[in-house]
């Protein structure tokens, strides 16, 4: 590894807020990488392992997430989702400690993906929800309202499923796909707007001009590049970074727009001093060096293949290699040297994978949308199995690993694996 490589990895951890091996406070973790500290168990089914679990009023395709010993989830109360909930349950016994329900209009979904589908975020003060069209909220941990601020009407053909982020004093809310999708900082104390960009896509909501489809369902992360904290963004035809304190475009790379639809899913991984990037809809794969500036589609840009597996789950940056989860049974996971992208092997799995990878002790998880979680080793040199644990049930979510458990919300319930 380089020098550059060495501290890029180090200064990616320490720009971020610390918590706790017992934390889990947002979509794919304490640092938005997919990386849990401690232990998990490695094996549970529907019967085995099991320490608690509830059953949920309705399917959703979010994640839960573990702050202070409780565990935060959002759904919908209805089908159409006109009322939006987000539950509070104790960590340790599944007990239901509160639920706060908003009011919302009727909203276009796809049948795989219906309301409730954001992923909370939590400091452990306050924890922040976004429902679309129905509106971002801030709670205590007892389930006050601090502040709500509408921000506009959010309508697709595939409803919406992006998540809030938490930096430093900052809500960091990537907002769409709808009429004017934005990314934009607001004040965790008030709610109050800092910086905010419109991201002009063209066409209509859900089509660009030729009718193919377009949209981004994807949650920003954050990384530190050169001193600095750089919110990346994937949009449907580019991805930009912005500086975290001013909401300055830092730099922006073309490069996802497709034949088939300008889309994107997975969240961008950071792979040493490189951005590895999957477009939607078996989109282009790309990887970006950082430090550039300005528009680096031919500066920084180490390649870009037309055509990948259908990208939906985000990846895993570990030791040289990106492992990544595909939505295709057939090339179900996917380990890939992010500097060519040439994939060193796949390996077909029970079922297409919506959910993401988490890294904890040495071992990958993942959970297909057949509700079976396979556990593996990272190797480049191949597939390692370890356990594959099923429970018979759909979900389109990414686990939570805290305090030595595995918290797994599929369809139906909300489970807590572990001793």
């Amino acid at each position: 590894m380089s020098p550059r490589l060495f501290l890029s990895a180090f200064a990616i951890v320490l720009g971020m807020s610390t918590y706790g091996s017992a934390e889990w406070p947002g979509f794919r973790g304490p640092r938005g990488e997919g990386v849990a500290e401690g232990s998990a168990p490695v094996t549970w089914s529907a019967q085995d392992n099991v320490k608690w679990k509830v059953a949920l009023t309705q399917p959703s395709n979010g994640s839960p997430i573990v702050v202070g010993g409780r565990v935060f989830i959002n759904s919908a109360e209805d089908v159409e989702g006109e009322r939006r909930s987000t539950y509070c349950f104790d960590a340790q016994t599944g007990e239901q400690l509160w639920v706060k329900t908003v009011d919302a209009d009727k909203e276009p979904h796809h049948k795989t993906n219906p309301h409730g589908s954001s992923t909370p975020f939590s400091d452990g003060k306050k924890v922040v929800v976004w429902h679309s069209s129905a509106g971002l909220y801030c709670y205590d941990m007892e389930g006050n309202e601090i502040w709500s601020r509408s921000l506009g009407e959010f309508r697709h053909m595939w409803g919406y499923g992006t998540s809030p982020i938490i930096h430093q004093d900052k809500v960091i809310l990537y907002t769409g796909p709808g009429e004017k999708s934005f990314v934009a900082a607001l004040a965790l104390e008030s709610g109050k707007t800092i910086w905010q960009h419109v991201e002009i896509e063209g066409g209509t909501i859900d089509r660009r001009e030729d009718d193919a489809p377009h949209g981004s369902w994807c949650t920003p992360i954050v990384a530190r590049v050169d001193g600095e904290d750089q919110i990346l963004v994937t949009y449907p035809k580019r991805i930009v970074a912005y500086e975290a304190a001013s909401g300055e475009v830092v730099w922006s790379c073309d490069g996802l727009r497709q034949s088939r639809g300008d889309l994107a899913y997975s969240s961008p991984v950071i792979a040493g001093d490189l951005c590895f990037v999957v477009g939607g809809y078996k989109g282009p794969m790309m990887a970006i060096r950082l430090g550039g500036k300005g528009e680096v589609s031919e500066s920084h840009r180490l390649y870009r293949k037309e055509e990948s597996p259908q990208s939906i789950g985000s990846g895993v940056y570990f030791e040289g290699h990106v492992y990544m989860p595909f939505a295709e049974a057939s090339k179900g996971l996917q380990c890939i040297d992010p500097i060519t992208g040439e994939d060193r092997w796949s390996q077909r799995t029970s079922a297409a994978h919506w959910g993401s990878l988490v890294l904890c002790d040495g071992r990958f998880y993942v959970t297909g949308q057949d509700g079976t979680t396979t556990v593996f080793k990272p190797s480049a040199e191949g597939y390692e199995e370890v356990a594959i644990n099923e429970l018979g049930e759909t979900c389109n979510g990414t686990l939570a690993i805290s305090d030595g458990h595995v918290f797994i919300r599929t369809h139906e319930h909300l489970y807590c694996f572990g001793k």
